[in-house]
């Protein structure tokens, strides 16, 4: 198993042999190569460093191009760290600056756990984001969608922090756990899994075993 930086291609579907209809994610998974090492003794802690999209240098700042040359690597649009537990390595096994992570470190069969940012459903009511219920919608109802009472009035005449209220809902971070993986294809880096991931078509996800 491994970790990897890929790119949600959007949903399709298979049978199983019984005739069941399996919902598959496709995801196209790296390659990415290895920007940098991170180690306890130099940096603190340990962790890997991927890259993921090649990009023009119009689109890279000068300092992110030193990192990424140093490491003998292509400029990449994205990088994200990972931890040496992530990356599935066995006892001895190293990764080094330039080596590239593919899609044939999953094993079908196993289970992954996929994060990605939401989609963004701007600002929404307290029914739709947070599942309340409607009140009456007859006899003169002026509560049909309203939150309801929110704290108490003169003590302690404010809103305690975490309340449940209206506000902008999605684009946040969000780690969908237990998909498992169905197929892989090395030659067109892709990697299936079983069910939904979070994101749009086209949004950046990290997979990790789970």
């Amino acid at each position: 198993m491994a970790a990897i930086i890929g790119r949600k291609v959007g949903m399709t579907q298979i049978f199983a042999e019984d005739g069941a209809r399996v919902p598959l994610t496709v995801i196209e998974a790296g390659p990415c190569p290895v920007v940098q090492v991170k180690t306890d003794e130099r940096d603190g802690y340990a962790a890997v460093q991927l890259g993921f999209g090649a990009a023009k240098a119009k689109h890279i700042n000068k300092p992110e191009q030193g990192h990424l040359e140093k490491a003998g690597a292509p400029l990449m649009r994205h990088l994200h760290e990972f931890s040496p537990e992530d990356l599935g390595l066995e006892e001895g096994e190293e990764l080094s600056e330039g080596q590239l992570v593919t899609v044939d470190r999953f094993i079908p069969g196993s289970y992954v756990k996929v994060t990605g940012t939401s989609k963004g459903k701007g600002f929404a009511g307290t029914i739709k984001r947070h599942n309340f219920a409607s009140g009456p919608k007859s006899h003169g109802s002026h509560n049909v969608r309203r939150p309801g009472s929110i704290g108490a009035a003169a003590y302690p005449a404010r809103v305690f922090k975490g309340i449940r209220m209206a506000g902008h809902m999605g684009a946040r971070q969000v780690t969908q756990r237990g998909l498992q993986v169905v197929d892989r294809d090395p030659e067109r880096n892709i990697l299936l899994v079983k069910g939904a991931v979070p994101g749009a078509v086209g949004s950046i996800v990290y997979v990790r075993p789970d």
